[in-house]
């Protein structure tokens, strides 16, 4: 039975939000269907590593992404091979921007990102913050967003979900992060995870796919999961 391997990006830098509980689900979800996980932290200047089955990376604040996205730009080649080969990926907010093509701040500056995700992302005044959920292709994705970049999507890539009480990407079309293949990215921490089992073994079942294992993953009572994101959803923004 294959042990699945979990690169985590940047767990000291980019995990404002709690985005380390979207490592922990994973490997929980395996656990209680009698899998494991190996779980690989990656800190400026670590290889990736070569058996990765799932990235994750989280968001961070303005000045950690600073130290940190001459390092994620310099592995832009190997994330664009990866994605290619259906490694699964799931960014949320700084990462997720970094996977663009661009950030152009609101003072006109810009930082280039790797180019996995057909996204760019604009620097604004305005945050976006508060409670959001989304209406998904894998169900109800519940987290919380706070940023200032307005991210539009490029043809190349397809919104995650559509925000219900949230901004989402950019406060103005009703799209919440972006699809490519394997590589998901969104604004949603929370961890986003924890309140949206379905996503969380979508991503599981894919890694599994690929690897050529049977994707089916036994149920598992997600009711306190569940009960979770019906609280979040009523909270006020």
């Amino acid at each position: 039975m294959t042990v699945l391997t979990l690169a985590h990006l940047y767990p000291r830098e980019m995990n404002i939000y709690g985005d380390t509980g979207n490592v922990l689900v994973l490997r929980k979800r395996l656990q209680w269907r009698g899998r494991d996980a190996k779980v690989v932290g990656v800190h400026v200047g670590d290889p990736l590593p070569p058996d990765t089955d799932i990235l994750l990376g989280g968001g961070g604040q303005d000045a950690a992404q600073g130290e940190i996205g001459r390092d994620f730009v310099s592995r832009g080649a190997e994330l664009r091979a990866m994605a290619d080969d259906g490694v699964v990926m799931l960014t949320i907010c700084g990462s997720y921007q970094l996977l663009g093509h661009h950030f152009l701040t609101k003072d006109g500056r810009r930082i280039d990102g790797v180019g996995v995700l057909d996204v760019i992302t604009t620097g604004s005044d305005h945050r976006l913050i508060g409670n959001n959920h989304i209406d998904t292709d894998w169900g109800r994705l519940v987290g919380f967003e706070n940023h200032s970049g307005l991210t539009e999507l490029g043809p190349g890539a397809q919104p995650l979900g559509r925000t219900v009480a949230g901004r989402g990407n950019n406060g103005q079309d009703q799209t919440e992060g972006a699809v490519r293949d394997n590589v998901f990215g969104t604004y949603l921490h929370g961890p986003v995870l924890a309140k949206s089992p379905r996503f969380a073994d979508e991503l599981l079942s894919r890694a599994l796919a690929r690897r050529g294992e049977d994707p089916e993953l036994e149920p598992l009572d997600d009711s306190l999961a569940l009960a979770a994101a019906d609280v979040a959803i009523r909270r006020p923004r």
